[in-house]
């Protein structure tokens, strides 16, 4: 009887992702890699690096596989759009004659201030704390609004604590933003005199950008900043809890916890408030309660038929509110957010 072959193994699968970024970038010389890293955010860098250690040993066969991807990705690609700079300023001098040509770019070339904002998020939360302790809270506010709203969070937890709560209250009500704020930014960030812009002043911050913040710090950060916030501003304080906490964040509640809040909520209030929700969480409202009172509340929602949209926010809020309520006084976890310790 002839013996079995073995069974051939098959071959692995060629480099792709990170590891051919990695191999490819391993291929070119020191300053070619390094002018490619420069054009990379932080995160990327991060992982192109990561995977650069790991293709160390990298076979020819592999090498040869990532170069056969690259030629074919590099033919599906037009060269427009490389060096394209410096081919409008040619085209525009030839057409017009160097003076005319660089007024018209002046015009027509887009801002490049955001190529200083973006320098922040390569710096640490101590390294922007630094920078901004000493400027005035609109500067830091400015900061702020164009960091990520967790390292935003870090660095207004590095503040002084008494100036918290007035840089999360410009963070919220910070509209376009003036040429003199970026002046001051780009001064703050590059320490250089820089060209003022022709464009178009950038809409950052409001409460939805501060709710964002605050939600990433501390819990004791957040109750204290939201307490001076009230100070300041009631009514923006209240409108940052709201952007801070909506309804769909009752599935981060415990059952435990969620049969308790609906048993403070008004059953009119309640179905209306389920009437704009998503399926998921109305079932979880309603395991939290028995089947007949389950049952009863879904035959008054089909009852009632379609409700007006401001109606079911409104009804929301309110349950929303009752929820901060027996969250502040310790009878129920909102969730979401981990715990302090010292």
């Amino acid at each position: 009887m002839a013996e079995a072959l073995p069974a051939p193994v098959p071959d692995a699968a060629p480099p792709a992702g990170s590891s051919a970024a990695a191999i490819l970038l391993m291929l070119l010389a020191e300053d070619e890699a390094a002018q490619v890293l420069g054009r990379l955010d932080p995160d990327e860098v991060q992982q192109l690096g990561t995977a650069m250690f790991g293709v160390a040993d990298v076979s020819e066969e592999e090498v040869d596989n990532v170069l056969d991807q690259f030629v074919g990705r590099a033919r599906e690609r037009t060269t427009i759009g490389f060096g394209a700079d410096g081919q409008i300023r040619t085209m525009m001098e030839r057409a017009l004659g160097a003076e005319r040509a660089e007024n018209m770019l002046a015009r027509i070339t887009p801002p490049t201030r955001q190529s200083a904002l973006d320098s922040l998020k390569w710096m640490d939360a101590k390294t922007i704390a630094a920078l901004v302790e000493t400027e005035h809270p609109q500067i830091a506010a400015l900061v702020l609004a164009h960091l990520e709203p967790g390292v935003a969070a870090d660095v207004l937890q590095l503040l002084e604590e008494d100036v918290q709560a007035d840089v999360v209250y410009r963070v919220a009500t910070l509209g376009p933003v003036s040429h003199e704020a970026l002046d001051d930014l780009e001064r703050l960030l590059l320490r250089q005199v820089n060209k003022k812009s022709n464009g178009s002043a950038p809409a950052r911050g409001g409460a939805s950008e501060a709710a964002k913040i605050v939600n990433s710090t501390r819990t004791t950060t957040e109750q204290r900043v939201i307490r001076q916030l009230a100070r300041l501003d009631k009514n923006l304080a209240r409108m940052i809890e709201d952007e801070m906490f909506v309804f769909d964040n009752l599935m981060a509640v415990s059952e435990k916890d969620l049969g308790t809040l609906m048993r403070g909520v008004d059953n009119e209030i309640l179905i209306v408030a389920l009437k704009g929700c998503e399926e998921k969480l109305r079932t979880k409202i309603f395991g939290c309660m028995s089947s007949r009172a389950a049952q009863s509340i879904q035959d008054e929602m089909n009852e009632r038929g379609p409700m007006r949209l401001a109606e079911v926010q409104e009804a929301q809020k309110a349950v929303l509110a009752i929820a901060r309520k027996l969250a502040e006084a310790g009878t129920i976890s909102l969730g979401g957010k981990g715990e302090d310790y010292v």
